[in-house]
């Protein structure tokens, strides 16, 4: 019986987790704040920022409204020198977003990820880099875990996942 509960679990496809929102709290990132544009990017009204509707190394399709191939991990470094060379939407003034710029997206209601999912796709339940370095050690920036909608030190050689940003007003 044993075996063929475990042959039955190691040959199940894995589930993906479900993000979970909590009633009860005021939403911090509310759909109507925000327009889904046919060229990859979000405008934001509150902040004036705008944002990549996919994490760094994906494609927006905007026929399905999707996010395509893989969100890639990279160093803080690598991700400075992506913002100079990438073109999403266009623009070429895509930059690494302040940590105070990242906190603006975060969906306080929700976990796994905590980010507006009707919005935002392609985010990954990990860290995202933000151009903040640390103060007591500049080997250090900031990122924010997209699981729990927490931030923390992470050393700049790190491989941590990213989304862009820019100033659209």
């Amino acid at each position: 019986m044993k075996i063929a509960l475990i042959s039955l679990l190691l040959l199940s496809p894995v589930m993906a987790v479900a993000q979970s929102c909590y009633d009860g709290i005021p939403e911090t990132t509310p759909t109507e704040r925000f327009t889904v544009n046919t060229d990859g990017t979000i405008s934001d009204s509150v902040t004036g920022l705008m944002w990549q509707s996919c994490s760094y190394g994906q494609t927006y399709n905007s026929d399905s409204g999707l996010c395509e191939n893989n969100a890639l991990k990279i160093t803080w470094q690598e991700a400075l020198r992506g913002a100079v060379n990438d073109r999403t939407g266009n623009y070429s003034n895509w930059q690494v977003p302040s940590i105070k710029e990242l906190a603006s997206i975060l969906e306080h209601r929700c976990v796994t990820p905590s980010i507006n999912e009707s919005v935002f796709k392609g985010n990954k339940s990990e860290n995202y880099w933000t151009n903040t370095s640390g103060i007591a050690d500049k080997t250090f920036a900031w990122v924010y875990q997209f699981d729990k909608g927490l931030n923390s030190l992470h050393a700049k050689t790190s491989n941590v996942y990213l989304r862009f940003v820019r100033y659209e007003k």
